[in-house]
């Protein structure tokens, strides 16, 4: 008994980028025997055979339905809007690298059924890929120039080129496809210039570009030897700072402490005798004013204590003299008149 047959049997293997539009065929043609209901159904095999098949889009009773699988919501449509027309292929918009997988697409219409597998591959093209340099660039030594995309689906191959000089690579230099590396081996100065490096894999190419300037050694004694003048220069002049500062600060401290201090070896000042020497001299000057008439009533006693600097000195310090061998002042020498000083008795008469 005849019934349907797929007839898309041709390319069942795809490759696409990441971004592109794939189209998976799934042509088929009816039989009169085939009265029933038509149903096309695609449908997405893990790879992991323990997980279940995952419907993605359906065409059944006139009417498609694909919003199965959220993942591909959007970006999965049948490429005729009649499938019934015996075209039931698949259109993907947009490729993922999660799309990558087995498809199979199931016709149905009884008594006939039919399917077919589909295996898509979906490829991110190299993408952001830089260019370094490890080591020194000094002449004799080793230098590495590194590459690396920072996107891209496996296997991804690198190579270098020299754009500038001879457009060759020095003959001492060593090449890893698989990790990007170029080892330049006792660089010298003609290994100087831009170097290209071009990332690919089945579906694209990226590329970098790097400057290589290979310099005489550096005089490393000279820098130290300097370094480390220059730091004994600096603690030497950071030790003279803090010594002038120091003793300026002690220079203030003895100003202040001199112009506050109470010298032991000054004697106070002589309050007491300047007070009996002031009494004594009002007293002359009082009895100077007399005159010879007012001074008959007075007793004639002569004057014949007079205040010294016994007052000024302490206890300890007065020396013990007898008292007989203190005589009165001889007041005739000095050309003055004896005086007499009055006194009062207890009666208030003066006497």
């Amino acid at each position: 008994t005849r019934s349907l047959s797929i007839t898309s049997g041709g390319q069942l293997m795809f490759e696409k980028a990441q971004g592109e539009k794939v189209t998976l065929p799934c042509t088929f043609v009816l039989s009169e025997e085939d009265e029933g209901p038509l149903d096309i159904e695609w449908v997405l095999i893990p790879a992991d055979n323990q997980k279940k098949e995952q419907i993605i889009i359906m065409y059944s009773a006139d009417r498609i339905y694909n919003n199965y699988y959220a993942a591909t919501t959007g970006r999965m449509q049948f490429a005729n809007p009649d499938p019934k027309s015996g075209d039931g292929s698949l259109d993907i918009l947009n490729l993922k690298s999660a799309d990558t997988g087995t498809y199979q697409c199931k016709v149905k219409k009884l008594p006939g059924v039919q399917s077919q597998k589909l295996q898509l591959m979906v490829f991110v093209k190299p993408a952001r890929t830089k260019c370094s340099v490890e080591g020194s660039q000094e002449i004799g030594k080793d230098v590495t120039l590194r590459c690396t995309s920072q996107e891209g689906s496996p296997l991804l191959s690198y190579d270098w080129r020299r754009v500038s000089g001879t457009h060759e690579l020095p003959a001492t230099s060593v090449l890893n496809k698989n990790t990007g590396e170029l080892l330049l081996k006792n660089a010298s100065q003609d290994y100087s210039g831009t170097y290209n490096c071009v990332a690919s894999n089945r579906i694209g190419t990226d590329e970098c570009s790097i400057e290589l300037n290979v310099t005489p050694p550096i005089n490393t004694a000279g820098i130290i030897a300097g370094a480390i003048i220059g730091t004994v220069l600096g603690l030497s002049v950071l030790a003279v700072l803090i010594f002038c500062y120091c003793k300026k600060q002690k220079e203030k401290k003895y100003e202040k402490e001199v112009h506050h201090d109470i010298r032991e070896d000054v004697p106070p000042p002589k309050s007491r005798s300047s007070t009996a020497r002031s009494y004594i001299g009002s007293n002359r000057s009082s009895l100077g004013s007399m005159s010879p008439s007012n001074m008959e009533g007075y007793t004639k006693t002569p004057y014949s204590q007079v205040p010294s600097e016994d007052f000024e000195r302490t206890p300890g310090q007065n020396p013990t003299f007898a008292t007989s061998k203190v005589a009165a002042p001889n007041l005739s020498r000095m050309g003055a008149v004896p005086v007499m000083i009055p006194a009062q008795s207890k009666d208030g008469s003066i006497v």
